[in-house]
């Protein structure tokens, strides 16, 4: 956020759209009041009507999304996601985290959720992205069960090529715990759409 402002944003709004009671993450996680400290703006996620829906024109499976007004309406959208488990996406990571910038996650879950990430990450595209790979969860994600399952490894991984940045951050990953790059199989479907490269040279 001092980044931001310092480089000459007008504002500098931060969100997510939560699995769980919003205001409860927003203060719990601390994020809101570093949020305040820094000059930034909390804004809302938590409502329909702060979405609007957009085409997804190079989507296989998902084919428009209702995507948040602060990404639509932004000059610039750094995504900013943590390194973690997901029982179903496997990993989160840059794309994964898209689905804290839409209105309906459940579609995503029953209609091919490795696909749905990937078509999504065709639209609305960060302008950087930057995985928080500090203390990531290896197991058990995206909640975890103990202080077992959260190792770490601090680091962060910076790209403006999204499928670069997780192909990194899995790469990295795979330091605290195996993942194969074919189980998060949406890293290599948003390269075949055109997002980015799995290529890191």
């Amino acid at each position: 956020i001092k980044h931001c402002l310092n480089a000459g944003a007008k504002e500098v709004l931060v969100f997510d759209h939560t699995c769980d009671e919003w205001r409860a993450c927003y203060q719990n996680s601390g994020i809101e009041k570093a949020v305040n400290e820094a000059g930034g703006k909390m804004v809302h996620g938590h409502e329909e009507r702060y979405y609007r829906e957009v085409a997804v024109p190079k989507g296989v499976k998902l084919k428009s999304v209702k995507i948040h007004e602060a990404i639509l309406d932004c000059d610039a959208w750094i995504n900013v996601p943590i390194l973690k488990h997901h029982g179903g996406a496997k990993l989160t990571i840059s794309m994964k985290n898209y689905m804290g910038i839409v209105w309906d996650r459940r579609f995503w879950h029953s209609n091919d959720l490795q696909q749905c990430i990937a078509d999504c990450s065709t639209v609305a595209k960060p302008v950087l992205n930057i995985v928080d790979a500090y203390r990531i969860m290896k197991s058990n994600g995206p909640k975890g069960k103990s202080a077992a399952d959260v190792v770490t490894l601090k680091a962060l991984v910076m790209s403006t090529d999204i499928v670069a940045a997780d192909t990194a951050a899995l790469r990295y990953f795979n330091q605290a715990e195996t993942m194969e790059m074919a189980a998060v199989s949406h890293i290599q479907k948003a390269e075949s759409l055109g997002v980015g490269t799995t290529n890191l040279d």
